[in-house]
């Protein structure tokens, strides 16, 4: 089925190069604004702005595509006023590529606050308790005022953990509004819609669902209704099952396009990141860089630390030796230690840091993809995030199922 909604020009995607052992690759996404690397993690800036870093600052650390939230930007500034400033790039002052989500997933943040209908999401906005009708059309036409290279569908989203025929009305409703979404769509020359796979943890939802979207001929694909909550072996199995190239010995067609790119949403820990490249995505965005900051954590590559503790108050070495960012190069873990919870700064600093933390990540999953060391990265990298090697079973059983080997000592999840 050829749907209103593509046009091929408004994003070229070209795999540069593949793994030989797992399904990970590497290419470039030509965008409108922007030419993106992936694998790619998109830092989310909910109201076109980063918090605690300006545009400039992102440009520096090589973010090459970042998220806003079409219910909060539609509601404030809201679309006349994007309009009239010619889109959010320029609103915001920012040249490269921008994504946007549907405003869905506040069906399930925003619950209490939500009626969902087959019209759409009818909801009490959490600013002033008025009323707001979301349907798919007004999605579209909030994201079309936005401007974004990558627009996504509206879908129905249920919480991960959810069971019963609410799972099945959502994934079929999903397709529906992603017809009403195409046919809403006014600029497919210049802004590429991206359809949702949903189906909860029920494998065959989830095929289902992806073979409906896969019928819509758009330019790429996201796996959503995931990273909610669920168990991690339910999480990696229902992304292998959207992006799997064999079923035992037979080989077969992934059930999303290989020669497509592959958007798995709200995913962000280093961790995921890598095994569910390993897997075969190849976008992903999550708030946890900079959220995590706002705690006073950083990011390194054994995990996280709590700059909170009192360890760190007389520790006069950067977060990460191995590190360039200009939090490590000019700042030590004791006056760090010394500002967070109390000085703004500290957030600032630490989501320099973080979000530097996982772009370097990327570019060395993309870089050892290109150099067919990457089998060799991913071992290398759990050694480091596990150090004892006690690998959760998931990732043990993730990575080998896409022949990357990892040694347990223990079964925990």
């Amino acid at each position: 089925m050829t749907a209103k909604g593509c046009v091929k020009s408004a994003l070229n995607f070209q795999i540069l190069a593949e793994c030989t052992t797992s399904n990970a690759r590497t290419g470039i996404m030509k965008l409108p604004h922007f030419d993106v690397e992936t694998p790619v993690f998109m830092p989310v800036g909910t109201q076109g702005s980063m918090k605690g870093l300006l545009p400039e600052q992102l440009e520096k650390l090589n973010c090459q595509i970042i998220l806003g939230n079409t219910y909060h930007l539609g509601t404030r500034p809201g679309p006349e006023i994007l309009k009239k400033a010619g889109g959010l790039h320029k609103f915001m002052n920012w040249k490269r590529a921008l994504l946007t989500d549907s405003g869905g997933f506040q069906m399930v943040s925003l619950l209490k606050l939500a009626e969902i209908t087959e019209e759409g999401v009818k909801f009490n906005s959490p600013y002033n308790g008025s009323e707001c009708m979301l349907t798919p059309e007004h999605s579209i036409e909030i994201q079309n005022a936005i401007g974004a290279d990558i627009i996504m569908q509206l879908d129905d989203v249920v919480k991960t953990t959810t069971t019963g025929p609410r799972v099945e009305e959502a994934m079929h409703r999903t397709t529906r509004w992603l017809d009403r979404c195409l046919e809403a769509h006014a600029f497919p020359e210049r802004q590429n819609i991206f359809p949702i796979v949903q189906g909860g943890l029920d494998p065959d939802l989830r095929a289902m669902s992806a073979r409906k979207q896969t019928a819509r001929d758009v330019n790429g694909y996201a796996v959503g209704g995931l990273s909610g909550g669920e168990c991690k072996e339910d999480f990696w199995n229902m992304v292998f099952l959207c992006t799997k190239t064999k079923d035992g010995n037979v080989v077969r067609e992934p059930l999303l396009p290989k020669e497509k790119p592959r958007y798995l949403m709200g995913v962000g820990f280093a961790v995921d990141l890598v095994v569910c490249c390993a897997l075969g995505i190849d976008m992903f965005d999550c708030v946890f860089p900079t959220r995590t900051a706002r705690f006073g954590c950083a990011l390194i590559p054994s995990g996280q630390l709590n700059l909170k503790k009192k360890e760190y108050e007389c520790d006069f070495s950067p977060i990460d030796e191995e590190c360039g960012c200009s939090t490590c190069s000019r700042h030590t873990r004791a006056f760090l230690h010394t500002i967070v919870g109390s000085e703004t700064v500290a957030c600032h600093l630490l989501s320099v840091h973080n979000l530097a933390f996982q772009m370097k990540l990327m570019r060395s999953v993309r870089e050892n993809i290109k150099t067919g060391t990457f089998p060799e990265f991913v071992t290398s990298f759990m050694k480091r995030a596990y150090p004892t090697e006690d690998y959760p079973k998931w990732v043990v059983d993730a990575l080998a199922a896409v022949n990357i080997n990892l040694k347990p000592i223990s079964g925990d999840m």
